[in-house]
């Protein structure tokens, strides 16, 4: 949903503008709030960080909307300003312009205009998003970035992004090659890379195609996360997808026969959200941690091969629609209590 600040002082607008988009609205599509100055539109967004857009008039009391402009440009980058003014001579247009806006339109409003104006700036803005976000998850990047680049990429806004931590609600699924390691005694260097990478393109069309991304690889492991609606349930699809892939693989034959076969721990609850590592080496990995983490990669170590194990919590989540066997109580490690743990089945 995108949400879109209206700076006007027009009192009628609020009542025209919930009318002509009442579907949008009615739909989720689009959520609007009203300031009826710049200072009031500065304060509101102060209070709601996630607006994406703001449709400014430019003749306003205690803040006009060129000052806004200007406010926005330092404070919020990411946001978009569409001015929506009677005042449509060159000079304001150009400094509008000048000071970021990223369209002009004259009132009296065509409405029309206004929806198109308006979808072509979501747009852009879910762009921008989606870059920040692919820029955001590129280790390659995070790794080795320096002040040059973070001045290239946006400057503090987008350095802060990069250091900024939060707390989530997601799933989290660790995904292990059993036994390759006796392949590495056994193989040449370049055929175990060249096997391992083969599993793991495998095993990331099916985790993308749930909409998960791959947070890192470990050895012979897969550390995946899910965010988003229905998180755990598209997890478990993912899961039960990589299974059956890695099963319907030939064999690899060399000096010996190598069957692979995975054993999975899925888990789902809070976590932190993060770049992690040493800022004085340039080396951050933006990853989660914390003990729902913990406690997938646990269930990952005690599951066989073949086996997609859960706890009980995630258990009572998904019941009505995986079909789920109950293993008993387990040990995992740095737990004092065994943990009651369930095997996906399909």
């Amino acid at each position: 949903m995108t949400k879109i600040l209206v700076a006007d002082d027009e009192a009628d607008l609020e009542s025209l503008i919930k009318q002509k988009f009442r579907q949008k609205i009615r739909e989720r599509k689009y959520e609007f709030l009203f300031a009826v100055n710049g200072k009031d539109a500065l304060d509101k967004i102060l209070n709601n960080p996630d607006v994406d857009i703001v449709l400014s008039d430019i003749n306003m009391p205690e803040m006009d909307g060129l000052t806004l402009l200007s406010k926005l440009n330092e404070l919020c980058p990411l946001v978009k300003s569409v001015i929506v003014s009677a005042y449509g001579d060159m000079e304001n247009i150009r400094t509008a312009m000048n000071r970021g806006a990223f369209d002009f339109i004259t009132k009296p409003v065509n409405f029309g205009d206004l929806e198109l104006t308006m979808e072509k700036t979501v747009k852009h803005v879910s762009q921008l998003h989606e870059t920040l976000k692919a820029i955001k998850e590129n280790n390659i990047l995070k790794m080795y970035v320096d002040e040059n680049v973070l001045s290239f990429m946006g400057g503090r806004e987008f350095e802060s992004s990069l250091m900024a931590n939060e707390s989530v609600n997601a799933t989290v699924v660790f995904i292990d090659i059993c036994s390759f390691t006796s392949i590495s005694e056994h193989a040449k260097a370049d055929e175990v890379v060249k096997l391992l990478n083969n599993y793991f393109d495998a095993m990331v069309k099916e985790i993308i195609a749930q909409s998960g991304y791959v947070d890192k690889f470990i050895g012979d492991a897969v550390m995946a996360v899910f965010r988003g609606e229905f998180h755990l349930d598209r997890a478990i699809d993912a899961a039960l997808a990589v299974r059956n892939k890695i099963n319907s693989l030939a064999p690899h034959e060399s000096d010996f026969i190598f069957t692979p076969k995975v054993s999975i721990g899925i888990n789902s609850g809070e976590m932190i959200s993060g770049n992690i590592g040493s800022a004085n080496l340039r080396r951050l990995d933006y990853t989660v941690i914390g003990d729902t983490v913990n406690t997938a990669q646990r269930l990952q170590a005690a599951a066989k091969e073949n086996q997609i194990l859960i706890n009980e919590d995630c258990f009572e989540k998904v019941k009505e629609s995986f079909n789920c066997k109950k293993v008993g109580l387990v040990n995992l490690k740095n737990k004092a209590n065994p943990v009651t743990v369930y095997e996906v089945m399909d």
